[in-house]
């Protein structure tokens, strides 16, 4: 284990010591390269505005302004330098330019002439100054000269570029040293685990060893000594994998099997619960009805019918429960069978709406589509209109306000989405996650008044999680939307 830890922390230094070299190295060149750049380009601009400054004087001597062959050699050393050139006479007439606007040069003449100077870089025949110009607030390397003819010469050069150059130049510096210090790091590993690699490979296996962990294996192989206590680890782990396999598959049974009977354990005692406790409520109505009518309590036949309709009523209500709960039952457990086929989703929620025509005139409700047209999709039709007819008699139970109750049909991204919208109020926020639950009810008084059970949203997400497709519900301030989504190819 210390020979382990040595050869782990020599890794860690190594890489330290490269890296910690490459960045002094960045910095340095960062530095120097920020220090200096400015300084070098400076001097060498010097350079070039003396070499035209003899270009031009040759040219004054000579007269040879008229020449184009000369204009042509000035304006390419003024192009390649980079460098705005203006010549004048006494009475202000430019003889030369190679710049368009030549007001600002005008200008800065005019500074040198009658104003304060600048400070001096150079000086002879000519001054080489570092100038700011007023108008642009940009700073120059210029040179200002007067010829013995009374012309005035101005060169400038600007030092902005440089600074920007050494701002891209220290860029590209410092991402190739991070690029050479990514590939410097990685070599250095690569290189110290070959040093290391066999004492952390028996290392690591002495680990999964003292976990009882035996798949893993010294591969390395060698005739020396780690070679040959790796074949020991290899052999040990050999002899126990197979006893440790069957222990561990011993073991996973076992917990898979007591995981499965509280599962199911929760699942009976949850559903004895609420099946308990929507039937306690009709079957007290149907027995004191029931032993109302035996006792001969009231002799009057509308009593009587009364009596009779809240017990039919009642019993009603538990079988649909109970037909609900098997439904429920059957998609939860897989073994509803699902057949699908192309369908006409329109003539099917026209039916269900047909259907539902009685319920709807009892809550006065004004039920729309926004199309009777034809629209095909894929589904199970007994499932899907079992959805459909959920969501409308669900809208119906709980319209409010203006009674309307708006089916839509609508293309989503290649699918079809069908939503159900009823005005009234909106589900409380801390509602909406649950009320996919089983037996759970927001308000368990209006329920009760329709004879519901909590189970139907249930059976809707049963039936779209069996199709794999999308479902869910959004408030509006005036109402509640649900929808579902199905395949239109």
């Amino acid at each position: 284990m210390k020979k382990f830890s040595a050869k782990l922390s020599i890794r860690k230094q190594m890489m330290v010591i490269f890296a910690g070299l490459i960045l002094f190295l960045l910095i340095l060149l960062v530095f120097v390269n920020g220090m200096f750049a400015e300084w070098f380009y400076v001097a060498n601009k010097r350079s070039d505005l003396v070499s035209i400054y003899k270009e031009i004087c040759k040219v004054q001597e000579n007269n040879l302004l008229g020449d184009d062959t000369e204009i042509l050699k000035l304006n390419r050393m003024s192009e390649k330098n980079n460098v705005s050139i203006l010549l004048m006479d006494s009475s202000w007439k430019v003889r030369y330019a190679n710049v368009y606007d030549v007001n600002m040069l005008k200008d800065q003449v005019s500074n040198y002439l009658f104003g304060s100077k600048p400070p001096v870089l150079d000086s002879g025949d000519y001054l080489i100054t570092r100038a700011r110009d007023v108008m642009n607030g940009g700073e120059y390397l210029e040179m200002w000269a007067q010829f013995d003819n009374s012309d005035y010469l101005l060169m400038r050069c600007s030092l902005e570029s440089i600074r920007s150059n050494v701002s891209i130049s220290n860029q590209f510096i410092f991402y190739i040293g991070i690029l050479i210090l990514g590939v410097g790091i990685i070599l250095v590993w690569f290189f110290s685990r070959r040093i290391s690699e066999p004492l952390l490979e028996l290392a690591e296996l002495s680990k999964k060893m003292a976990k009882l962990d035996f798949d893993a294996k010294y591969t390395r192989g060698g005739a020396d000594e780690i070679g040959i206590l790796g074949e020991s680890f290899n052999t040990m782990s050999d002899e126990l994998k197979e006893k440790i396999s069957e222990l561990k598959t011993a073991n996973y049974e076992l917990q898979k099997d007591i995981k499965k009977k509280e599962q199911v354990e929760t699942m009976r005692t949850e559903f004895i619960g609420n099946v308990s406790h929507e039937l306690k409520t009709p079957i007290a109505l149907i027995q004191g009805y029931a032993e109302g009518l035996k006792d001969g309590i009231t002799d009057d036949p509308e009593s009587m019918e009364f009596y009779c309709d809240v017990i039919i009523d009642e019993a009603g209500k538990m079988n649909r429960m109970v037909k609900n709960l098997l439904t429920l039952n059957q998609l939860e457990l897989g073994k509803d069978d699902t057949q699908f086929e192309r369908i006409d989703i329109t003539s099917l929620i026209r039916g269900v709406v047909q259907s539902l025509e009685i319920l709807a005139k009892q809550k006065e409700a004004d039920i729309r589509m926004n199309t009777q047209d034809p629209v095909f999709v894929w589904a199970d039709e007994f499932k899907a209109e079992q959805v459909v007819r959920n969501y409308v008699s669900n809208a119906l139970n709980h319209v409010d306000d203006k009674k309307i109750v708006d089916i839509r049909i609508e293309d989503a991204d290649g699918k079809v989405r069908i939503s159900v919208f009823n005005t009234g109020e909106p589900i409380p926020e801390e509602d909406i996650e649950h009320i996919w639950e089983k037996f759970y009810k927001v308000d368990k008084a209006r329920t009760r008044e329709y004879g519901g059970n909590g189970i139907g949203l249930s059976i809707v997400k049963a039936i779209m999680e069996s199709f794999h497709q999308k479902y869910g519900v959004k408030n509006y301030d005036n109402g509640v939307q649900f929808w579902f989504e199905l395949d239109k190819k």
